[in-house]
């Protein structure tokens, strides 16, 4: 009997719902420190998951807020706009990857969540530290 192998490397065989991660969080400043790319790895997925990003200067000030809802890719990144009045050097970013759900009187069923600061002081890549 022949074995055909539709995914060379089983961590990146589809999940369902409850097994969606993400892998990784990219942060990316452009210059002036007031726009960045978010970039985002999700573990592969059988159904189309959203996403929520919500960023807070250091003061706990809002700055920004993302959505995307039913992601196709779980690789992609964004552009945004730091749009705090009186900007800081730091900001939190959270994102929340969950699946809406019209049973039960959920909303919405969330599956990860996590936080990261990164800093704006000189443009470029930043290394951050999934918690």
């Amino acid at each position: 009997m022949m074995q055909i192998d539709f995914f060379d490397d089983p961590s990146r065989t589809p999940r369902s719902r409850e097994d969606v991660r993400i892998n990784d969080i990219g942060i990316y400043v452009h210059p002036g420190g007031r726009r960045i790319a978010v970039g985002f790895d999700l573990t592969p997925f059988i159904e189309r998951p959203s996403l929520d990003v919500d960023i807070r200067n250091a003061r706990g000030e809002w700055a920004g807020q993302l959505s995307v809802v039913q992601t196709p890719e779980s690789n992609f990144h964004l552009n945004t706009f730091l749009r705090d009045s009186d900007g800081t050097d730091t900001y939190e970013l959270l994102v929340v990857v969950y699946y809406a759900v019209l049973e039960d009187g959920f909303p919405r069923m969330e599956v990860d969540r996590r936080v990261v600061t990164f800093d704006v002081l000189e443009p470029g890549e930043k290394q951050v530290t999934l918690q």
